[in-house]
């Protein structure tokens, strides 16, 4: 591994950890030549997937991108970075678990929204706003509909279980 500051092309580990559940390798490096340290990840290489876009159009996925909409989606609410990581490896799995190399970018913004509803009302909304592309007022009065019918279904089962 060349360091990141003089180029040199010998590095020493000086601690490896897992990180994101064993799905990567944490490693500090410390340069043999000017004693530059830095931080390395290892993650396993997995296929590519293909997202295909409303439009018809194809590109590769990324999750830098989907973790900055998610981070606009976040902003001046109590969820982590830390959670938003975990959220987007999630989705990751389970894209990677259909076995198929193109998923629909419908797809991903459903796992998303699933997941993002659980953490934060007010960052699914906003994400909610942009991946369905609110045209009206209605329909975003009817996406909090949806909202407060699940909290409902949800404290309703969550009374039936008590009561048997």
């Amino acid at each position: 591994m060349k360091c990141s500051q003089c180029q040199y092309a010998d590095t020493k580990v000086i601690e490896s950890r897992d990180v994101a559940d064993g799905e990567a390798v944490r490693r500090r490096r410390a340069c043999l030549n000017c004693q530059y340290r830095f931080t390395t990840y290892e993650r396993i290489e997995r296929p590519q997937l293909i997202v295909i876009k409303n439009s018809g159009v194809r590109e590769l996925f990324n999750r830098q991108k989907l973790l900055a909409g998610l981070y606009r989606a976040c902003e001046k609410t109590t969820i982590t970075n830390l959670q938003l990581e975990h959220l987007v490896n999630d989705v990751e799995k389970e894209l990677q678990a259909l076995g198929d190399p193109e998923v629909s970018s419908a797809v991903i913004g459903d796992l998303v929204m699933d997941r993002l509803s659980q953490l934060n009302e007010v960052a699914y909304v906003r994400f909610a706003s942009v991946y369905r592309r609110f045209k009206d007022i209605t329909s975003f009065e009817r996406e909090l509909s949806n909202i407060r019918l699940r909290k409902h279904q949800a404290r309703q089962l969550v009374i039936d279980e008590e009561n048997t």
